[in-house]
């Protein structure tokens, strides 16, 4: 997949490109619907023989906007984002550097600068993409706005259980730990990425050593608990158990930030300052503080048991 990174105003011309089918969207999640966006896109390429494309933004425009005061937590960082949309088989995905400047666009100088200059040819998007100043332009609009340069499909709403599959929705799932419904969502489970880094070294004492997983602030973190998770170290895959929250058993006064520790099943590896991703299946339980050591201990092989017979029951 060609990654081309695009800052306004850009600089390209028509004939600096082949013909190309764009699919449209913020994309946070890549779920389900989205996929139904990027895929009807690939289709449609390739019943013309044309290249594929995707269009995506970065920063989130609410940050841009001044919506959010703080840093935003997203479902796809860029990077897995990236990641996701190239799996799909996408021939060039275009990332747009959303700026002010790139939000004052209106909705026509939008679809001539970032549609038929790059040479687009059939625009896929959701029912409710919006585009241009304010959000001014939408699906009903694009026809108007194409000049007849291009055509383009309108992907309907995608629901499970009458309810929309959305980044919203996906986001509350994940912060009530439902991480069992997610991959009704997202089509696969959620995953985080992070560093492998320096803990207390408890686990090891008490005979459940754990890899302290130090998760990427841009990513969300499921709230805190005991969960069954998959854990992929230096491109393989381990099954585990894992503690999200501040150890209360342990500590009198509650850490700045929760840690993410990982009982991996049947390894012994220096796995220190190695990249993680963690993929992150069930909730066990609620985060609780235990009275000594061995009420701890008998609880972390209850978790763990529960956890290998998840994973008997849902191999592959």
């Amino acid at each position: 997949m060609e990654l081309i990174k695009l800052n306004h105003p850009h600089s390209y011309k028509i004939e600096d490109f082949p013909s190309q089918v764009m699919a449209l969207g913020y994309f946070d999640g890549v779920h389900l619907g989205h996929q139904e966006v990027i895929k009807t896109a690939i289709k449609i390429a390739s019943d013309h023989g044309i290249n594929s494309a995707v269009m995506t933004f970065d920063p989130h425009p609410s940050v841009v906007l001044g919506k959010r005061l703080q840093h935003v937590e997203y479902i796809t960082p860029i990077e897995e984002k990236i990641r996701v949309i190239e799996n799909m088989g996408v021939d060039r995905l275009f990332i747009v550097h959303f700026t002010p400047e790139f939000a004052n666009l209106l909705p026509q100088e939008f679809i001539d600068d970032y549609m038929i200059k790059l040479n687009v040819k059939h625009v896929v998007a959701g029912f409710d993409y919006t585009y241009g100043k304010m959000g001014k332009g939408t699906m009903e609009t694009m026809q108007f706005h194409s000049r007849g340069k291009f055509e383009y499909s309108v992907v309907p709403k995608l629901s499970v259980a009458d309810e929309k599959i959305s980044s919203t929705l996906i986001r509350s799932s994940l912060r009530e730990g439902k991480m069992d419904v997610i991959p009704t969502l997202l089509g696969r489970f959620y995953t985080t990425t992070g560093t492998v880094i320096h803990g207390d070294k408890r686990g090891r004492t008490i005979g459940f050593p754990t890899a302290n997983v130090d998760v990427w602030e841009d990513f969300i973190l499921p709230p805190t608990g005991v969960y069954a998770v998959r854990i992929q170290l230096s491109g393989d895959w381990y099954q585990g158990v894992c503690n999200v929250g501040y150890k209360p058993t342990f500590n009198n006064e509650k850490p700045s930030k929760p840690s993410v520790e990982v009982h991996i099943f049947d390894f012994n590896k220096d796995i220190y300052g190695e990249v993680a991703v963690v993929e992150w299946h069930l909730k066990i339980r609620e985060e609780q503080k235990f009275s000594g050591i061995d009420q701890l201990v008998a609880q972390i092989d209850k978790d763990k048991q529960k956890a290998i017979h998840y994973f008997e029951k849902h191999q592959g």
